[in-house]
């Protein structure tokens, strides 16, 4: 018997996936555990494989669309078997479509919609005085009654958190067809839905959906800034001993055991957190959650987004061994083939952005980590020893830290901890 198949949660924060390349052909026979398609994910590209045998009588969604959870993208059955009633009941709206990801330009934009009219829309339900107007036993009403507002009118059915998230998305209710009990809007109700806004394009501007990844940073760095009450600490480290014991160390290597400097900093971070366990720790269900364990998250810049790789026990690792790890993540961050749980479950950030000559900035903590380390590039400056001008090596690092976890003391005695390690690096190496 024919059966839909939906696209599954490839990933511990999927929401949506852009299917990059069917691995089957329609007409193919299938079987458990075959690879079907290619997905890309917030995190990564993954493969969706089979969990049902049949042959892939039709496919539903071209390459390169985004799709969403549960949402039906293929159909699996009998060869030859009739699918028009399966086809009929998609079509009927039981499943939003999907959006093709493309470019619009403002051209192309105003030749479509007229300038007071939304580009985009979503389905609309009866008007607050279309409602009114119905005798008390129309059983449509149950559809669209709802609660009454403060001046009386009749608001859509829906929790306070649905209301509060479709003002900061600017989805307007009204236009909405709720899937819950009596016409009720849940939250999943409004992740296809459309901002009612109208772009403002000009002529030569464009505009082209946001990527899965794109939306997930997005979302996570805006809750970040909401809900962590972020403070900051800068210091200026002393790092000449550091850059020369690098070089000590890369005397002889091959390129899988070089060192870097990012390399020693994410050691020396490790080793800081083991020495001050106290700022090892997240904000967690109104808890305080103490980790026995240095999991780094380092910061991976990748096309159209950033990935968040977990260097693991960076503490008990030598520094050869951490370097190969090092390497092996960013690669395969890159090429987007880290399985989704090498990228979670971090305790502790590192970003870098030295490599670009950024002197210094200050990062967004990666919830539900407490604290980040952003840092900058190693300078050449003049530096006074003794009463002497002489030529030194400085790196201004920034703290961002979580103020429900971490006070200024705990913060700035990591700080210290951290500075004591990078000035006497030989201590990194034990």
């Amino acid at each position: 018997m024919a059966k839909i198949i939906e696209l599954p949660k490839l990933s511990p924060t999927m929401e949506e996936g852009t299917l990059v390349r069917w691995s089957r052909k329609e007409g193919d026979a299938v079987g458990v555990d075959d690879l079907l398609a290619e997905v890309e994910t917030d995190k990564a590209t993954m493969e969706f494989r089979s969990f049902d045998r049949g042959t892939l009588l039709q496919r539903l969604i071209p390459e390169g669309t985004v799709a969403r959870l549960g949402q039906p993208v293929a159909i699996f059955g009998e060869p030859g078997e009739d699918i028009r009633a399966l086809l009929a009941s998609i079509g009927a709206g039981s499943t939003p479509p999907a959006v093709a990801p493309s470019g619009i330009s403002a051209e192309s934009q105003s030749a479509r919609f007229p300038a007071s009219v939304a580009p985009l829309s979503a389905p609309s339900v009866p008007t607050v005085e279309q409602s009114l107007s119905r005798s008390p036993d129309d059983p449509s009403d149950a559809a669209v009654k709802g609660e009454r507002g403060v001046a009386g009118a009749i608001l859509v059915p829906s929790s306070p958190r649905v209301r509060r998230i479709a003002r900061e998305r600017e989805v307007d209710l009204d236009a909405l067809s709720g899937s819950g009990q009596r016409g009720r809007v849940t939250e999943s109700d409004l992740r296809p839905a459309q901002v009612t806004r109208p772009l403002a394009l000009r002529p030569g501007d464009t505009a082209r959906p946001a990527s899965a990844m794109r939306k997930v940073i997005a979302r996570r760095l805006v809750e970040s800034k909401q809900t962590v009450p972020h403070f900051y600490l800068e210091a200026e480290l002393d790092v000449e001993a550091l850059v020369s014991l690098r070089e000590q160390v890369n005397q002889g290597a091959t390129p899988e055991t070089r060192v870097s400097v990012n390399d020693l900093l994410l050691r020396a971070c490790a080793l800081a957190l083991r020495a001050v366990p106290e700022a090892n720790a997240s904000w967690i269900d109104g808890q305080i959650v103490q980790y026995d364990r240095a999991d780094i998250s380092m910061a991976v810049s990748i096309d159209d987004g950033l990935l968040t790789p977990v260097l693991r026990n960076a503490n008990l690792l030598t520094l050869s061994e951490l370097a190969k790890a090092t390497k092996d993540l960013v690669t395969r961050a890159r090429a987007r083939k880290l399985l989704p749980e090498e990228m979670t479950d971090g305790t502790f950030s590192l970003s870098n952005l030295g490599m670009f000559k950024i002197d210094r900035f200050a990062a967004v903590i990666n919830p539900p980590e407490s604290m980040i380390l952003a840092v900058g590039a190693v300078r050449d400056v003049p530096v006074v020893k003794d009463g002497a001008v002489l030529p030194g090596k400085r790196c201004a690092v920034t703290l961002s830290c979580d103020h429900r976890v971490v006070d200024g003391a705990l913060g700035a005695r990591w700080l210290l901890a951290l500075r004591s390690l990078v000035e006497s690096p030989m201590r990194i190496l034990l």
